[in-house]
């Protein structure tokens, strides 16, 4: 293949890519890698070095995305569609909302759906969605904070997915036994406006590490670990080839880590923070807040919380579901998804310590939908403390508390909770007091 220039001047083999226009005009000429065929039957595909490259660079920063702009521009009121279309990232943190399709629980409560779209990567999805391609889908919870607040678009989150579901691998052969060791590494993350771009930085900050964006040639200090943002379906090939030290990212591609890339749990993000939130359902404001949908937003609720009971009491079968081996919702086989939901033994992640706080009582992933607002509060506290791309001067004037009133929609979801009140049995939710509130318990 002839090499190219992008518009860096740098030569690359491909077609040239405006890393101005596609992210945060960074160029990483040392993230490359060849068609990798270990992983086509497993993802589908094999991973190209352009795949990666645009991976690397055209989701690189939310802030700078211009192709999202077009979508934003057109986000005016459509009409009312009842049919519930849904994407979704290929990952677990979705697995309510496929369970709900499936099994039927929104043709129970007298709605439609149509076969849920998989998207390979975070900002197609979020551009599908502003398009209106989707009314219903799965977020990172931080992006309709950006959304809402940096692009002004009218997004509404309704529910929690699910908790925990997400973990810190890294390499076995990186040297990488402790959060200190992370000095002088690659790490990724599947976007900026990120759960796990929050909880990594913070654990890492906690223990002496700096977390800079730089390209990926920039020499690093002892103590500096370089981030950059790739989809999670190519997360495992650029681990098994070593183009990165480690990832954070949501299941099941934690267990892909283990099982097809030669990688180890360095820490399961629910044992940093209890319970934490990662994905959450969010609708355009017009369903969410128009009188005349409720009925419809209310049965789309019911349905999501009864197949989190269902898929918290099913996780087996469930698992099987939603593999390759089932209905192929996941492109996975049954064992890498069985166990990102069912393994979690203190006793085998021991070396290192993936989990240090047994006490909790978590699981390595639970369902249940409340969105507490003291969670909203700190994720947006931590948010503002977080090194990201692009413009985020937004949040210097934004407030948890805020972002708690304005952005979230609590009336469907304790409505379907009242009615499925078997969700207060969640390991995730607080078992005394009043299991709609919850003080947040972190610990790096």
């Amino acid at each position: 293949m002839t090499k190219k220039h992008n518009g860096h001047g740098d030569k690359i083999l491909g077609e040239p890519l405006d890393y101005d226009k596609y992210g945060d005009g960074i160029y990483d000429p040392n993230l490359t890698l060849d068609y990798d065929e270990r992983f086509s039957n497993v993802l589908g595909t094999g991973i190209s070095r352009r795949n990666l490259l645009k991976a690397g660079a055209a989701l690189a920063a939310l802030g700078g995305m211009s192709p999202l702009t077009s979508a934003f521009a057109k986000a005016s009121k459509k009409p009312f569609d009842p049919v519930v279309r849904m994407g979704y990232i290929p990952i677990t943190d979705a697995a309510a909302l496929l369970v709900a399709h499936e099994l039927g629980y929104f043709k129970d409560e007298g709605i439609d759906s149509e076969p849920p779209t998989l998207i390979r990567g975070w900002a197609p999805l979020v551009e599908a969605f502003s398009s209106h391609r989707f009314n219903l889908t799965h977020m990172l919870a931080p992006i309709p904070v950006w959304m809402r607040y940096n692009n002004k678009y009218p997004v509404k989150i309704t529910a929690w997915d699910h908790t925990n579901g997400s973990a810190i691998v890294v390499h076995k052969d990186s040297g990488i036994t402790k959060p200190e060791d992370m000095g002088g590494k690659q790490f990724a993350v599947p976007f900026w406006y990120s759960m796990h771009n929050i909880v990594s930085q913070m654990y890492l900050k906690e223990h002496g590490i700096t977390p800079v964006i730089r390209p990926q040639n920039a020499k690093l200090a002892p103590n500096e670990c370089n981030f950059l943002v790739l989809n999670p379906p190519d997360m495992p090939p650029a681990l098994a080839s070593k183009q990165i030290d480690g990832y954070c990212v949501a299941e099941p591609f934690c267990a892909m880590g283990e099982l097809k890339a030669n990688g180890k749990i360095l820490r399961f993000n629910g044992d940093i923070w209890k319970g934490q939130p990662c994905c959450v359902v969010v609708m355009h404001e017009e369903d969410a807040m128009d009188p005349d949908r409720a009925a419809w937003a209310q049965g789309v609720h019911n349905a999501i919380i009864r197949a989190q009971l269902h898929l918290g009491a099913n996780r087996k079968e469930m698992a099987q579901m939603l593999s390759k081996d089932g209905k192929g919702y996941l492109p996975m086989p049954s064992e890498v998804v069985e166990r990102a939901m069912l393994f979690y033994d203190p006793a085998y992640y021991n070396n290192p310590q993936a989990i240090q706080n047994l006490d909790w009582g978590q699981d390595r992933i639970n369902f249940q939908a409340w969105p507490y607002p003291s969670a909203t509060v700190r994720m947006v506290d931590e948010l503002k403390k977080t090194t990201l791309t692009g413009d985020a001067d937004f949040l210097a004037k934004l407030t948890g508390n805020h972002v708690a009133k304005d952005l979230v929609q609590y009336a469907y979801v304790k409505k379907a909770l009242t009615k499925y009140p078997d969700w207060k049995n969640d390991h995730s939710v607080p078992q005394k007091g009043d299991p709609y509130k919850r003080t947040e318990v972190i610990s790096a």
